[in-house]
């Protein structure tokens, strides 16, 4: 006898937030289970409440530049213990009722899995399940993903889910499936080998405005205030000319133009790693545009990774510089040196790199950080040729740094991670001001 395979239907949760924008954010891990259980023959619904390209939605194409864009904004009331923070607190994403007309045209689903990013926005998917739930009472709904993981008592207070995991989704996918549903199906997938897994299922998406890369999973690095090396214990990589392949489908099939790298060690052992897929891309002779978000490893960015990237189309570097108090950063990271900092931005210069594409990230919200050293770092950064990114600072559990911000925050950081919002300057003593968001801006200065 053959038994059908069940349906699956995956969702990826609002967004609770005094700011949010689509800075190239898409649920990479979701998409990927996604993709795994299609290819095994899973019946798979997708729901993203983030989807700027909703059906129901205004007819504009809501892009702006490389495919970013705003996200639909509806005000709500502050969460509790943040009342007194002078700005609007919003819903971001699609709205309710439309949210609600999806879920009633679904036949109703075997298992629901809901995937979470930060820690602080955890009220939106408790949100979203309220509406998941009362659609589909008695459907077993497991949580994953950052928050879950990150914060898993929590989660499994408040969430409401049948169960929190944590860790790799894909290495727990097919135990889930057999507790949760009764479903056993024979793994085609290497789990220790990304190159076996499918394409992530970004065609489930209204729109594919841009393409998230992953070349690796994790970091040997073990920054302060940085959480990857508790998610992603080791580093786990992808044959180059496997992820070449990759970025020519999309490319042939889905017109990506855009395509953004989202490693935390995309600069690591470069001849062997990054250096081979530059090569390949630019002996493809395609016409794109690579842009990393998620920071750069400095001191790898040679004059040769420079020329590379500038043959094969980057088009928006960031570097993880943090600080530019170089002498005594060593409780933060051990990442990179004056010297260091100075030729990389060097080499990016002079391979034909323009200023409005190269930023330095500087953290900014440190446990007893100054604003003398912070105007010390922005003018550090600007008097390179590069332009300072200032990247507010989340206190993030599991990290080295995160005793020390318990102890210098004015919130109870562990009694709630509402209470880790970059947003409010939580390791601040002071409440919160806009007075200091206008003086960093004075800092930095306009952007050529």
């Amino acid at each position: 006898m053959v038994r059908d395979f069940p349906h699956i239907l995956l969702v990826n949760p609002w967004i609770h937030d005094f700011a949010a924008y689509d800075f190239w954010a898409k649920p990479m891990g979701l998409l990927q289970l996604a993709a795994i259980l299609r290819s095994h023959g899973f019946l798979i619904s997708y729901i993203d409440c983030l989807d700027r390209f909703h059906p129901m939605a205004a007819k504009t194409d809501h892009l702006a530049r490389y495919g970013r864009g705003p996200y639909l904004k509806t005000p709500i009331p502050k969460p509790k213990g943040l009342e007194d923070i002078q700005r609007r607190f919003s819903r971001y994403g699609i709205q309710e009722q439309w949210l609600q007309a999806d879920l009633s045209a679904l036949a109703p689903p075997d298992l629901i899995l809901v995937t979470s990013m930060m820690t602080y926005w955890y009220p939106g998917v408790a949100d979203t399940i309220r509406i998941l739930r009362r659609n589909f009472p008695k459907t077993p709904l497991i949580i994953g993903g950052i928050y879950a993981s990150l914060c898993k008592e929590h989660a499994e207070i408040h969430m409401g889910a049948d169960q929190v995991v944590a860790g790799s989704g894909e290495a727990q996918l097919f135990d889930i499936l057999a507790r949760s549903i009764g479903f056993s199906v024979q793994p085609r997938i290497n789990i220790d080998d990304p190159d076996s897994f499918p394409y992530p299922a970004f065609d489930l998406q209204t729109k594919i405005g841009y393409l998230p890369i992953l070349t690796s999973k994790g970091c040997p690095f073990s920054c302060s205030y940085c959480a990857s090396s508790y998610l992603y214990p080791r580093l786990v990589r992808r044959r180059p000319a496997a992820v070449l392949e990759e970025i020519k489908y999309w490319h042939r099939h889905h017109n990506i133009i855009d395509f953004i790298f989202y490693d935390d060690a995309l600069m690591i052992d470069t001849e062997a790693h990054i250096f081979p897929l530059l090569e390949g891309i630019i002996r493809s002779g395609l016409r794109l545009r690579f842009h990393t978000p998620n920071a750069m490893h400095i001191r790898e960015i040679t004059k040769k990774a420079a020329r590379l990237m500038h043959l094969a189309g980057f088009s928006t570097i960031r570097l993880g510089l943090e600080t530019a108090i170089f002498n005594d950063r060593q409780k933060l990271d051990q990442k990179v040196t004056a010297f260091e900092f100075n030729q990389a931005a060097l080499h990016l210069k002079n391979s034909g790199f323009k200023k409005e594409q190269l930023g330095a990230y500087l953290l900014v919200g440190l446990p007893g950080q100054s604003l003398k050293s912070l105007a010390y770092s922005i003018q550090t950064v600007k008097s390179t040729g590069i332009t300072p990114i200032i990247a507010y600072y989340t206190p993030i559990p599991h990290t080295s740094l995160w005793a020390e911000a318990v102890s210098a925050s004015r919130y109870d950081l562990e009694a709630d991670p509402i209470y880790t919002n970059n947003a409010i300057f939580p390791c601040q003593t002071e409440a919160f001001s806009w007075d200091l968001i206008s003086t960093l801006k004075q800092m930095i200065g306009p952007i050529q």
